[in-house]
């Protein structure tokens, strides 16, 4: 019995005539969301920064518009940073503008927003109100930073007050559908965890507490300094990201971070296969042009992208700086390559189908990149006018090959003729296309075309 119906089956797969599409494949720049090259302190069509140098400070307001396009690369995500002070005036005041006028202008710009709050730095201080409040300061003005007011994180008012904070930040942006990613902050310059005047380690897991708790539907990413706040960051859930990527000793050959510290931590901090599930993200230190003028080579140029794509970066700040022209090139295929990168190799399906019955489809796709999606997107097929999602997880679809085999619901609705038959990955949000796939056959409204198909009435 068992051999008659599978030579039944035999001759019905030979009866019906497949058609076999093999999409050609396209060698483009891709900007699809949740990675590439992030525009930093302002979005596409923003003037870059001149030269090598940069600032912390985030914009407040929307720049002058420029008058010629910058010659830096298209992204899908603007990472902001602001101070404490230019956001809460006084205690319990916020000033959310400039988060808000950040998030618009992105999306108007076709990006995410990534950004990070930071208490304070060397010329940028904690607000004035909470340096009055009567907290505890944690070095004196005689000591030799003592130009800087420090605060002592161990003092309660620090956890309650930057803790208020970020739950502030929390109530108005978690779940935000134009946020993509939010830096952990808690102590030292910048936020980022590290410094002579660390707190009880008890305090340093409240202070990332809070964040977890404020912002529980939008995804996190730990600073890489201090490996135990690293691990255990990444143990709840965060992505990493680190800054000074890209140092081989053009400040300081006593200590190259690319060789004698961050590929010993990845592992010191057990954070290797934090990028199946969560995202990494790199910061150039310096920027490229300041790389040419420490004289890197070609060769150390490569190196440096080589182990961004052993982290499975998905994402890069240059600082909105300029890419020196001669590695112009080695820049646009490092783009290729960070991320995600999804093409259709090859889809098989029956060359004819009835409208309200199943169609069996074969799927066999690629991600060429070095990560997975982190966001849920559908993958979708179009006939005629209707779309049927495909059953699959994109987020687990890891760089390498992926197979879908199984049958599709063929809508009542398609009409009888000759239809195409086209794919897209749609975002649940809009229901439209979302990501640019590595093939050809693109049309006006981002589906892609891939064949025909003849529908029958049922």
């Amino acid at each position: 019995m068992r051999l008659a119906l599978l030579f039944f089956t035999a001759v019905i797969a030979l009866a019906q005539k497949n058609v076999i599409v093999r999409p050609a494949e396209i060698d483009d720049v891709l900007v699809n969301p949740e990675m590439g090259i992030q525009t930093f302190q302002r979005v596409n069509g923003d003037a870059i920064n001149p030269g090598s140098r940069w600032s912390e400070i985030g914009p407040e307001k929307a720049p002058e518009a420029g008058q010629a396009k910058p010659d830096f690369p298209a992204g899908s995500l603007a990472y902001y940073r602001w101070f404490w002070s230019q956001l809460e005036t006084a205690p319990g005041k916020y000033n959310w503008d400039p988060v808000d006028i950040a998030i618009e202008r992105a999306r108007a710009a076709g990006q995410m927003l990534d950004f990070r709050l930071m208490p304070y730095d060397q010329t940028s201080p904690l607000p004035e109100w909470y340096r009055n409040s009567g907290a505890r300061r944690a070095n004196k003005p005689d000591d030799q930073d003592g130009k800087v007011w420090s605060p002592d994180a161990d003092d309660p008012s620090y956890v309650k007050l930057w803790g208020a904070f970020v739950t502030a930040a929390g109530k108005r942006y978690n779940g935000h559908p134009a946020v993509n990613t939010i830096d952990v902050s808690t102590v030292g310059y910048w936020g980022e965890g590290w410094g002579p005047y660390l707190p009880d380690w008890s305090v340093q897991q409240r202070l990332m507490d809070q964040y977890f708790e404020a912002f529980d539907r939008t995804r996190l990413l730990m600073n890489f300094d201090e490996p135990r706040a690293l691990t255990y960051g990444t143990q709840k859930g965060a992505g990493w990201r680190l800054d000074c990527w890209g140092d081989l000793g053009g400040r300081n050959r006593n200590m190259m971070h690319m060789l004698d510290l961050y590929p010993q931590q990845v592992v010191r901090a057990g954070v290797e296969e934090v990028w199946r599930r969560s995202p990494v993200s790199l910061e150039t230190c310096g920027t490229p042009l300041s790389w040419k003028q420490w004289g890197y080579t070609d060769k150390q140029l490569q190196y440096i992208f080589d182990q961004a794509l052993r982290w499975h970066a998905s994402s890069i700040n240059i600082k909105s700086t300029a890419i020196p022209p001669e590695w112009k090139p080695a820049f646009r295929e490092f783009e290729k390559r960070i991320g995600y990168r999804f093409s259709l190799r090859r889809l098989e399906y029956p060359s004819s189908a009835r409208a309200g019955a199943m169609l069996p489809v074969s799927m066999w796709w690629l991600n060429a990149g070095v990560a997975p999606v982190y966001g849920e997107y559908w993958l979708a097929v179009r006939i005629g006018d209707a779309v049927v999602r495909v059953p699959v997880d994109l987020r687990k679809w890891l760089p390498g090959d992926a197979v879908f085999d199984g049958p599709l619901y063929v809508p009542e609705e398609v009409k009888p003729g000759r239809q195409r038959l086209q794919i897209a990955i749609l975002s649940p949000r809009t229901g439209q296309p979302a990501i640019r796939l590595a093939i050809e056959g693109r049309q006006p409204d981002g589906w892609y075309d891939v064949g025909a198909i003849d529908i029958t009435g049922r």
